[in-house]
């Protein structure tokens, strides 16, 4: 795995480089770029959710900063599917340059244009289906149907006078899916005769065993829990898991209790997917939020976001007293997801919030509420032996899961010289198919915070999680300007500390010494003052109370 940042020669006529922008070693930021002579074509633009060591962040960007001067070279984006880790950061990407054509499925499009409107932008856009072939500049565009969590989702072949690329996007194999749309492995076996190149695959769920569960063995769980419900239920998933909204209208009809959504995301994205076909609603079932409070409560079911503990989201806020609708006794929550890693102390705050309101909380640890949307070891296997691809680069998955499906692929028979793990920014070059690892370019993370876009920085979010970890001190000190002598001062103050403010008398006579001694140097300038001020508190904190606060020295000249 590259370990060095190292610019990638000039790029030769007639080989395609392949550059991952986002989604290695993450879940989430799923983003590739591939060019060649003179052309680039992006697959996916997705967001990464912020963790609990990134206070204050709403979203995380792919960095793809180093296009901005090849904007004018972008002849497209392909979006392989609606969830946010491969759309949320397509409007960022088009405010960039709004006319950069969006290529994906009717469902795909509908989802990320809602979201544009938001952003007041209109996109130009090119729907495609499965086994439609698109050119789109250099690059012969070949869509395949896949299964996956939410419908229509699209892998795509990337033909090039360099070769052959397959990228799966998310999927798996369910045998009898909701929608009846499986995985085309008769289009997968076509492209192995014809051959593939490089084979970018989906790697999640690269070490679990065996094969994912199917969606439909969900349903009679949901059914079973809402018929035993005493009083209302909550499930929450994710806004555009169109499968698990559906198997929710479902049993909610069959047991005879009306659906409101809750949410703005998930009655947009809904909204959408009934109006295109893709939600099939029971007459009578869905009723206004606002109305259902009229509804008995062993009639209602709530759908709501916030199963990863989104602390903004409607669980979170139901968890902390903070929404309208209050959890008590009696009530039923289906927390209908996986967690996503790095979330799992936030879920489970939620979880433990809403049971000490009286809560009956129904997750994937307890019952068999939810089921991955991800192949498994068993059906990776499978695509390696259909597909025979020359070379394999795992994506989408943190650096365990892109190990364990390189691993996977060496085990059918693909040598591990072209087996290839890399991170975001690693070139790869092919050509005649062959891959060469070609430099590294230095990519990092994209901070988007309220209105302010990429201006946070990872020394910002280092401050932030001193300030809510270590505290506060301020130092205010006056000296006299000719002589450096103090006039007024030291005055501490301290934030977040138990100690009372008396313990701080012990280190003013050692900041007002370290000054004097300054003076008598010929230390003048208000900034080396400060800096002294700031290493003698600093070091007497750190030995006397053992804590290393944010420091804020203030030295005024008199």
């Amino acid at each position: 795995m590259p370990d060095v940042v190292i610019d990638p020669a000039p790029l030769e006529p007639g080989t395609l480089r392949v550059i991952p922008i986002g989604g290695l070693g993450e879940v989430g930021r799923n983003m590739t770029s591939y060019e060649i002579d003179g052309k680039i074509l992006i697959v996916d633009c997705g967001v990464l959710f912020p963790e609990e060591h990134q206070p204050g962040v709403d979203l995380i960007l792919p960095d793809f900063g180093f296009l901005r001067e090849r904007l004018d070279d972008i002849v497209g984006l392909v979006l392989t599917h609606g969830h946010e880790d491969h759309i949320g950061s397509v409007p960022y990407l088009l405010r960039l340059r709004s006319d950069i054509p969006l290529i994906g499925s009717t469902l795909t499009l509908a989802l990320v244009e809602a979201k544009l409107k938001e952003h007041r932008i209109q996109p130009y856009s090119l729907t495609v289906s499965e086994g439609q072939r698109e050119r789109i500049g250099p690059f012969d565009l070949e869509f395949v149907a896949v299964n996956h969590s939410i419908p229509d989702a699209l892998a795509v072949a990337i033909k090039t006078g360099a070769g052959t690329v397959l990228a799966t996007g998310d999927f798996k194999m369910d045998q009898l899916p909701l929608d009846g749309r499986l995985t085309d492995l008769r289009e997968f076996a076509r492209l192995g005769e014809e051959g593939v190149d490089l084979f970018m695959v989906d790697s999640t769920n690269a070490d679990v065993p065996g094969f994912t569960p199917l969606e439909r063995s969900i349903g009679p769980v949901l059914d079973e829990v809402i018929a035993r419900a005493p009083r209302r239920v909550i499930v929450a998933s994710f806004s555009s898991h169109v499968h698990r909204v559906q198997q929710v209208l479902h049993a909610a009809h069959q047991n005879g209790r009306r659906v409101a959504l809750l949410g703005r995301s998930m009655v947009r994205n809904m909204t959408i997917a009934a109006d295109l076909g893709y939600l099939r609603v029971p007459e009578g079932v869905l009723i206004d939020y606002k109305k259902a409070r009229d509804i008995p409560d062993d009639r209602i079911v709530y759908m709501s976001t916030g199963s990863q503990g989104e602390p903004m989201a409607v669980l979170s806020r139901m968890a902390n007293r903070d929404h309208e609708i209050e959890i008590g006794d009696g009530d039923t929550v289906i927390l209908a997801s996986s967690l996503i890693p790095g979330n799992e102390n936030a879920v489970y705050r939620v979880i433990d919030g809403l049971t000490k309101l009286g809560a009956n909380v129904v997750h994937k640890g307890n019952a068999k509420v939810h089921v991955s949307g991800h192949a498994a070891a068993g059906e990776l296997l499978y695509c390696y032996n259909i597909l025979k691809p020359k070379n394999v680069l795992p994506i989408h998955g943190e650096y365990r899961h892109l190990f364990a499906n390189a691993k996977l692929a060496q085990d059918t028979g693909i040598p591990e010289r072209n087996t290839f793990i890399g991170e975001n920014g690693t070139v790869y070059d092919l050509r005649e198919g062959r891959v060469r690892v070609a430099g590294q370019l230095d990519l990092g993370f994209v901070y988007v915070d309220g209105s302010t876009v990429g201006e946070i920085t990872d020394a910002d979010l280092k401050d932030r999680r001193i300030l809510g970890e270590e505290g506060f001190i301020s130092v205010i000190i006056v000296v006299d300007a000719s002589t450096g002598r103090i006039i007024v001062g030291p005055e501490i103050h301290a934030r977040g500390f138990a100690e009372d403010d008396a313990v701080f008398e012990e280190v003013k006579p050692k900041i007002s010494a370290a000054l004097l001694e300054a003076a008598q140097n010929g230390v003048r300038d208000q900034h080396g003052l400060q800096q002294i001020v700031r290493r003698t508190m600093g070091t007497w904190v750190s030995r006397r109370l053992r804590r290393r606060p944010m420091l804020v020295p203030l030295v005024i000249e008199a």
